[in-house]
This record gives structure tokens, sequence and C-alpha cells, in this order.
């Protein structure tokens, strides 16, 4: 079993690292999710968000998301360059975010044929 702090240590370029999941309803998910792989919620910020520890990732989850989805997150050394590219190769990328104590800084972009995908910046 790798844990994130194993996967801190390995961490490079275009690693996938991060996933957070959108739902209408994060009870249900949590209900739904943790029987179903055993995973563990850890409460975080407002409402029923929820960091979740998974085997060889960590996760985050929240809710009052109209259509839900997980987006999976990969490393970049450079948010602002990484981002300056999505948009130059043709694809679409919201700025960064400030950093996130513990989690680092993120970006949510699609590709230039629309699939959405995110980078994250870890915090240093």
């Amino acid at each position: 079993m790798v844990l994130q702090k194993d996967l801190e240590e390995v961490q490079m370029k275009g690693m996938l690292t991060h996933f957070e999941i959108g739902t209408r309803d994060a009870v249900r998910a949590k209900r739904f999710f943790g029987e179903l792989f055993a995973w563990e919620f850890q409460p975080f910020g407002d409402g029923e968000q929820a960091v979740i520890q998974t085997p060889s990732l960590r996760g985050g989850l929240h809710d009052g998301i109209a259509t839900s989805a997980i987006t999976v997150y990969f490393d970049v050394d450079d948010i602002e360059a990484a981002v300056a590219t999505v948009r130059r190769l043709g694809g679409k990328a919201q700025d960064p975010t400030p950093v996130e104590p513990g989690f680092g800084r993120f970006s949510n972009c699609e590709d230039d044929q629309g699939m959405s995908f995110g980078l994250r910046e870890p915090a240093a």
C-alpha cells in the first residue's frame, strides 16, 4: 500500500496525485464510497466537505454541485506556466487558486476537445 507521505517523496511532473468528487449530496457520497471502498473521510472546510484518504491517493469531497463528477489532478512544478501551456495548446484553464495549506494550488482545465482534468502544484 502506498501512503500519501510516500507519494510526496516521489512526485514528478504529470503524476496523478489528487482527485475531487463533486456531488449534489456529500452525505450520500460518503456512505456509497465508504461502503464500496472502505474509504475514510475527515471533515474539511464548510458543511459536509471532506478529505478522502484512499490506499494510494488523497482526494476531496465537495457537495452542492449540480452535475456530479470526479476530477483527476496531475502534478506540475509551476502551475502558472502549466496554465499558460494549456491555453497555448487550445485548452481552457481557470486561474490557479491561492495556496491551500497542505494541498497546494489548483487549476481546473479542459483539453482542446473539452475533456476535464486538473493541475496541482504541491504545497512547498
